[in-house]
């Protein structure tokens, strides 16, 4: 396996540049080790990146060090390269104490790193691979899904669609697991309620930068609706250049996974109108827009964090709570324990409120369909969408019984 000289040596300067919160630590005092698994200079860079890394030190800062622990926070890039992160993972746990991995948007990188999560009884908090797996068929004891995932975002954005008359789809996909998740939960939604879907173009990730060919693919197929089964620069691409084509006055673009940070770097003369979904959006009531103002002197660019980083920030100050109450010691020989005591606890933050942690690992919250603001309609730079639908937790997210999972208690 090559890993790259970038990717390790990333993950050890991130470790002497992010210290342990707090006072100076004693000599007897365990320490908690984060680890946030990132793009850092991808294609999902900008939805995860130095500002998911702010994020998590943002709750270990919160959480502070009265609790009988240190915490330190490290990072690493993992390149969208499944061996380059797999390898990164257990190097961290293995020689490098970690006890808590973080993130990881990639969902093929997701899987694996869940996987080695489990067989050395670690703790994964995804905020980052958006695929259904993870709390379904893929499920751990090790696991908690907090964020979001491609049958909520198929449910929201692209019920949204379906509701306004979409009912014939061509997808551009991602050619990797979320995107063929993604298109395929959006498929069976579009199916269910009578409509069809008329072909699909998958492209190579992270390669690809040019999709006019595929654009132009499913401006022929008659479509009503363009679904973009991929995110981050490529979705971003992607509208970029179906704006150029006219392809928005033949077609409606349901962009399956954007983020408030991808309608703020497209602008609102191109993304005005656009349907996306979001579990956190820093305007949504008094405490994210508290939260908000804490967060932005810290992050890259002071730029305005997404829902993933969002929930970096509430997972690990949730997983923290849950090691307070388990006790350090145990949370770093089994985080098994730490999981199930963060199922126990309800869940409580200033970025998604109250909720709660399904036996299968999924985090409950609720959940809010965006639509860009035109032009006119914004106030400030950050101001880019208005929230049209609140989905309630107890809607929002695929019930346990059709997942799969099997700590689901029959």
């Amino acid at each position: 396996m090559n890993i790259s000289r970038r990717a390790l040596m990333g993950a050890g300067a991130a470790a002497l540049a992010l210290p342990a919160t707090g006072v100076a630590r004693a000599a007897a005092r365990p320490k908690i080790k984060i680890g946030v698994l990132v793009d850092m200079s991808g294609p999902y860079s900008a939805d995860t990146g130095p500002t998911s890394v702010a994020c998590v030190k943002q709750a270990a800062q919160e959480f502070g060090a009265h609790h009988g622990f240190d915490i330190e926070v490290v990072a690493g890039d993992h390149q969208n390269k499944p061996d380059v992160g797999s390898a990164i993972a257990r190097q961290w746990y293995d020689r490098d104490g970690v006890d808590c991995i973080v993130d990881v948007p990639d969902s093929a990188v997701g899987l694996a790193v869940n996987t080695i999560s489990a067989e050395k009884n670690r703790v994964f908090l995804d905020s980052g691979s958006g695929t259904s797996l993870l709390f379904g068929k893929d499920c751990t004891p090790n696991l908690v899904d907090w964020t979001y995932d491609t049958w909520m975002l198929a449910h929201s954005t692209g019920g949204q669609m379906v509701k306004q008359g979409g009912d014939s789809w061509y997808f551009i996909t991602a050619d990797y697991v979320f995107g063929h998740t993604l298109e395929q939960d959006t498929t069976t939604l579009v199916k269910a309620a009578g409509g069809k879907v008329l072909g699909a173009a998958r492209y190579p990730f992270p390669a690809t930068s040019d999709f006019s060919t595929f654009l132009l693919q499913a401006q022929a197929s008659g479509a009503k609706v363009l679904g973009l089964a991929n995110a981050g620069a490529d979705t971003q691409n992607c509208i970029k250049q179906a704006h150029e084509f006219g392809l928005g006055k033949k077609m409606r673009i349901a962009a399956l996974l954007m983020e408030t940070n991808d309608v703020h770097a497209l602008g609102l003369e191109t993304a005005q109108g656009i349907y996306y979904t979001e579990s956190y959006y820093w305007d949504a009531n008094a405490r994210t827009r508290a939260w908000n103002a804490r967060i932005i002197p810290k992050t890259l660019n002071h730029a305005y964090p997404n829902m993933g980083q969002a929930g970096d920030y509430a997972a690990t100050l949730h997983y923290l709570k849950a090691v307070a109450a388990v006790g350090a010691k145990t949370a770093k020989t089994d985080g098994r324990a730490v999981v199930a005591r963060m199922k126990a606890m309800p869940t409580d933050d200033d970025c998604f409120g109250k909720g709660k942690i399904r036996e299968d690992g999924r985090a409950l919250h609720p959940v809010y369909l965006l639509q860009a603001k035109a032009p006119h309609e914004s106030k400030s730079p950050w101001d880019v969408a208005k929230i049209v639908h609140i989905t309630p937790e107890n809607e929002a997210w695929r019930p346990m019984s059709e997942g799969g999972c099997k700590l689901v208690k029959s």
